[in-house]
């Protein structure tokens, strides 16, 4: 028996005993995304209700699963601080039972690193260990990976089903202060087929992609309306904070090949991933998909190096003078930064590089514009007016950089919703845009 195998097994243990050295007034780290390490997560709010704990902070992305720990009833037990707000907790970010810090995701495990935010113990979700001892974080690297490393304690979840994902994804038992094992399925979050607007959006989005380009998109309908467009490319690559199921035929079709990558040439890099379990099958010791830390990933330095680097980011809103709005509706916290203004600036400093903010011209059915001449009072400002280079729409593409106000908003304005075209002429008129 290896050595490591000894300190596996002596630091197994149950999901309620591994809690139970969470103590009051702890900050935690808790994997997110479709890596929520759930029993650990059901085994705390369970030592929560017994009012076992009180005060205990939750730091987290985005998580994907059961929200009881945002629960009104354990209100001064556990408290969530979420840097990029999900579904799931978003009413409770929005009633203030729930924290929101904004921070770029590139950054986030600066925070950890340098003390900022520290952790105290944080919960993993792993696969199980190699002949050597090194379990892989699977498919959430980005934010995982340093949390743990900067943490004072580890938890860990060993899943079967958890992939082995390669790159700088691997963490050895020896580290690990309390192991749990599992076996049950990953969440999964499979995308919808996009519509005609979102179709619509990716044909125009595709026109502007070259051979030999390297891809950073995000998860949802244009994203993944923009693959649907690109069977006829050439030597494509892909170097993300995160990419979906879409992705897979490229691959298997050759056009993406990561080829003609200037940085990790024939490999996809990335942080972590959304999709289903056929892309965990794709990802499962795949050793052309690499992930690494997001302070890597979604370093805009880095991002920069990788020519041709087509940045697909989405919006809430626009103005007419370029301004972004992803992270809010109005004073309501929506989402967050994410990765957007990491990757708008990396590809933005890349040679031939393209940063695109997509967005359908309209909202509730057609009722509002998308495209407005102010943004909503208490609207956040997530890429500004100085970093927007390209705007698409189902209408066409609206090209910003180097462009005059006046020429910017007759850009936006033409691919505004016809029906609010006149509206957005007469505003920009009244606030002497044009």
């Amino acid at each position: 028996m290896h050595s490591w195998e000894k300190l596996f097994h002596q630091r197994l243990v149950t999901a309620d005993e591994a809690v139970s050295h969470i103590q009051s007034g702890n900050r935690i780290f808790l994997t997110g995304n479709c890596s929520v390490p759930q029993q650990l997560l059901a085994a705390l709010v369970r030592r929560a209700h017994a009012a076992e704990v009180e005060d205990v902070e939750i730091v987290q992305v985005l998580t994907i699963g059961d929200t009881d720990y945002v629960n009104p009833d354990l209100e001064g037990k556990l408290r969530v601080n979420t840097l990029f707000i999900s579904p799931n907790v978003r009413q409770a970010v929005n009633q203030g039972r729930a924290d929101f810090t904004p921070v770029f995701l590139g950054e986030i495990p600066h925070l950890f690193k340098r003390g900022i935010l520290p952790i105290d113990v944080t919960l993993v979700h792993l696969s199980p260990p190699d002949e050597h001892g090194f379990c892989s974080f699977g498919i959430e690297v980005g934010l995982t990976k340093p949390a743990a490393e900067a943490s004072k304690m580890i938890i860990a979840e060993i899943n079967e089903n958890m992939p082995r994902t390669l790159g700088d994804s691997f963490i050895h038992v020896s580290k690990l202060d309390y192991i749990v094992e599992v076996d049950y399925p990953l969440a999964e979050m499979p995308q919808g087929s996009p519509g005609e607007v979102q179709q619509r959006i990716g044909a125009h989005i595709a026109e502007m992609i070259p051979n030999g380009a390297t891809l950073q998109m995000g998860v949802g309908g244009i994203p993944d309306a923009v693959l649907l467009y690109l069977q006829d490319k050439k030597d494509l690559g892909v170097h993300t904070e995160m990419f979906s199921d879409g992705i897979i035929p490229l691959v298997e079709s050759g056009v993406v090949n990561n080829s003609r990558k200037t940085l990790h040439p024939g490999k996809i890099i990335v942080g972590f991933i959304l999709g289903s379990k056929t892309l965990y099958d794709f990802v499962d010791n795949n050793a052309m998909v690499e992930f690494h830390p997001s302070d890597y990933v979604n370093d805009p330095f880095l991002i920069a190096q990788n020519e041709k680097m087509v940045a697909i980011n989405s919006a809430i809103e626009v103005d007419l003078t370029g301004q972004i709005c992803s992270d809010s509706i109005g004073h309501y916290f929506y989402s967050g930064v994410g990765g957007q203004l990491d990757f708008i600036r990396g590809a933005s400093r890349s040679k031939g590089g393209l940063p695109i903010i997509a967005l359908p011209a309209t909202a509730k059915g057609g009722q509002i514009s998308r495209i407005v001449s102010e943004l909503k009072v208490g609207a956040g400002v997530v890429t500004t007016r100085n970093d927007v280079h390209y705007v698409v729409t189902e209408w066409g593409v609206a090209e910003l950089y180097g462009k005059t106000i006046r020429q910017r908003v007759e850009a936006l304005i033409n691919i505004a919703a016809p029906e609010f075209r006149d509206r957005l002429r007469r505003e920009a008129h009244k606030l002497n845009y044009i």
